[in-house]
This record gives C-alpha cells, sequence and structure tokens, in this order.
C-alpha cells in the first residue's frame, strides 16, 4: 500500500506514529548494539583516549549528515520547513543550555537516547534518571522552570529561516554540507585505523544510527508531503516526547498521537532486542545513596539543558546537526564544553582508577581509605 493510501486509509497522525516506531526500533537496536553515546565519546575525546566510544559517535554524525545532505540535493529531503530552521531560536539558549546538559550526562553516566537504551536492558539507574529526565524537560517547558527557561533564551535570539541555517549564512550549499559530512567519516576512519577495538557492530551499529536519524526525516517528510502540509517534518529526538509521554500517562485527555508517540517505544523495544541478541539484559540498581544524588542532579540538568537547547545529544547534536541548523552546532558545542569542563571536575578520580584500581571506587569515583 502507497504513502498516500496509508494517510487516506488510517490518518496522517497514525501513519506519523508507526513511521516514528520504525526508526525508533531501528535507532534503539543499532544504539545498543554499538554502545552509541555523546558522553562516552566526549570523555574519550577529552583524555585524548580515541577509542570505540569516539569512533561510534563519529559514524553516527557523520552517516547521518551524509545522508540527509545527499537526500537534500536529490530533492527527497525540504529541510527549510524544519522547526530548527524555521522557527525563531535562541542563541544564548542553545550555547547554555547545551553545556547544562552535557554537565547533566556526565553526572548521569549518559545522555537522554542512552537512558532510554538502557532502561531497555534493565537498568534501573536510567530509568530512574529517564523518569527525572522527563519531569524536569516538561517544567522546563510549561512549569516551574519554564519562566527561567524563556529568560536566558530571551538574552540573544536569531529569527527563523535563512539566519538559522548555518548553510545559508555561509554562503554555501548543500554540497558543501556532504563534503562535512565525508570529512567527518575520514576522521572516524583514522581513529578506527588506529585503533586496536574495530568490532562488526562498532561499524554497522554506528552507521546504522546515523542512517536512522536520516530515516525519520525522510518518513516525516512523505507523510508531510502526503498529507498536503498538515504535518511538519522532524527528526529523532526525545526531550520532547519524553516529556509528552509523561503528560499522555498523568493526564487525561491525552496529548494527540505523532512521531514521538512511536518513536519512544519503538527505541525501548529495539534496545529490548539488542541486549537480548547480545545477551545483555540484566537487571541493576544503585550502589549507594551518592551515586543515587548524583543521578538525579543529573537528570534535571539535563531535561532543563534539553528544553533551553532546543534539543538533546540527538535532537540538537545529531538530528539537528545533520541540517545544519545553527543552534543545533551551538549546543552541540555547548554539550562538549560542559561535559568535559565537568568530567575534569566531577570525575578525575575515577579516571585515575586505572593505575590505581584498588583505592578507588568506580561507582562514583571516590578514593577508598
Amino acid at each position: 500500500m502507497a504513502m498516500a493510501q496509508w494517510v487516506e486509509s488510517y490518518g496522517h497522525q497514525w501513519v506519523l506514529a508507526v513511521a516514528g516506531a520504525g526508526a525508533g526500533l531501528l535507532f534503539g537496536f543499532m544504539g545498543q548494539r554499538s554502545k552509541f553515546c555523546l558522553r562516552a565519546a566526549v570523555i574519550e575525546f577529552w583524555h585524548r583516549k580515541f577509542g570505540e566510544k569516539l569512533i561510534v559517535w563519529l559514524l553516527a554524525f557523520s552517516s547521518a549528515v551524509i545522508a540527509v545532505q545527499a537526500m537534500t540535493l536529490l530533492g527527497w529531503l525540504d529541510t527549510s520547513s524544519a522547526r530548527q530552521i524555521a522557527s525563531k531560536g535562541s542563541l544564548s539558549g542553545a550555547l547554555l543550555g547545551g553545556m547544562i546538559f552535557g554537565a547533566g550526562m556526565i553526572l548521569t553516566r549518559g545522555c537522554a537516547s542512552r537512558l532510554l537504551v538502557l532502561s531497555a536492558n534493565g537498568n534501573l539507574r536510567a530509568l530512574l534518571s529517564g523518569l527525572i529526565f522527563a519531569v524536569a524537560a516538561q517544567s522546563a517547558l510549561s512549569g516551574a522552570l519554564s519562566p527561567l527557561r524563556l529568560e536566558i533564551s530571551s538574552w540573544w535570539t536569531v529569527e527563523g529561516g535563512p539566519s538559522r541555517d548555518l548553510l545559508a549564512r555561509l554562503g554555501v550549499g548543500h554540497g558543501f554540507g556532504l563534503a562535512m559530512g565525508g570529512i567527518w567519516l575520514l576522521a572516524a576512519l583514522y581513529f578506527a585505523w588506529h585503533s586496536p577495538k574495530r568490532s562488526f557492530w562498532m561499524w554497522i551499529g554506528g552507521i546504522g544510527t546515523g542512517l536512522s536519524v536520516a530515516l525519520a526525516w525522510g518518513l516525516t517528510q512523505w507523510v508531510s508531503i502526503e498529507s498536503f502540509g498538515e504535518t511538519q517534518i522532524q527528526g529523532v529526538t526525545f526531550s520532547g516526547p519524553s516529556a509528552d509521554w509523561l503528560m499522555r500517562v498523568v493526564q487525561w485527555p491525552a496529548a494527540g498521537l505523532d512521531f514521538g508517540f512511536g518513536l519512544m517505544p519503538g527505541v525501548f523495544l529495539g534496545s529490548f532486542l539488542g541486549a537480548v541478541m547480545g545477551r545483555e539484559w540484566k537487571l541493576e540498581g544503585f550502589k549507594d545513596g551518592y551515586s543515587m544524588r548524583r543521578y538525579i542532579v543529573g537528570a534535571i540538568f539535563m531535561g532543563f539543558g534539553a528544553m533551553l537547547a532546543g534539543g538533546c545529544a540527538v535532537g540538537a547534536g545529531v538530528t539537528g546537526g545533520s541540517i545544519f541548523a545553527l543552534t543545533a552546532w551551538l549546543s552541540l558545542v555547548g554539550m562538549w564544553v560542559g561535559a568535559g569542563l565537568t568530567d575534569r571536575l566531577m570525575d578525575g578520580n575515577e579516571h585515575q582508577a586505572r593505575h590505581d584500581p584498588i583505592n578507588i571506587d568506580p561507582e562514583n569515583g571516590l578514593r577508598v581509605p
């Protein structure tokens, strides 16, 4: 059945939800198998250990950029109507929100997408952190934290359209964007060549994770065309859908069906299947009160930071980065800087554990007497 027939028979909202589930299933499975995680990549980068985690992130990011820019050049995708470009944005919110989010993902030992993936693997720490992340995101969107978000966002704004399109501001086309994706891919290949670990799932999972982001853009573009513009194209993100799912649970009538409605359970199911396939599913909890406090604070930082920045590590960093939204790239820079600084301040002892494994508690990074 063609997409037009699906939209006519079931309505564009149901088709969007199914598309979200499909893209989420691919993202969850590939992300779980490859151990895709911005936090781990940032730590390797700042500690000059250019290993498998950084390679996976570069493969995912470059694959998303190359696929999205190629689709745009072929006329299959028009990103000018995407929220990250078409609407008014905040440069101050993007940069500061990115830094706050980066600090939070160090404290929780995983970004928003990673928390969802780990929750499906039986990690109760990630499950609790993910729930708190959703509460903080909703609070920043329309609750107690909303005035602070709006205040910071108002400091430095940018109009939607070409002003928010990084390629347009630079006066270059999508061919340049495609070339930039190729440069990031070459960087991944360079580090992989010098890495002692080059696993099958590093390659397939990393590239597959990036392609799932491009798939989301393509599917929502298709639905938008067949529904005569009733829907806006969108990509993979976790801050908004997490908040929406929270409200569906606690409020009635619930929000309507959309891409995010299918995305979240799709990622969860894909990750669960990946964990079962790899025999990695197991229940894990907190080991002490210190780590619980750390995860809770980190989740609050991530929820607020994601809404302030306009997206999480995937929503802004990869999805927004793949269409060269100016605010998304600022958010991504902020995440790398904020995470790097927080890692140095909070986890300096933990990284010394390789040299002094007996006297360092690996759970919280504190020296044991």
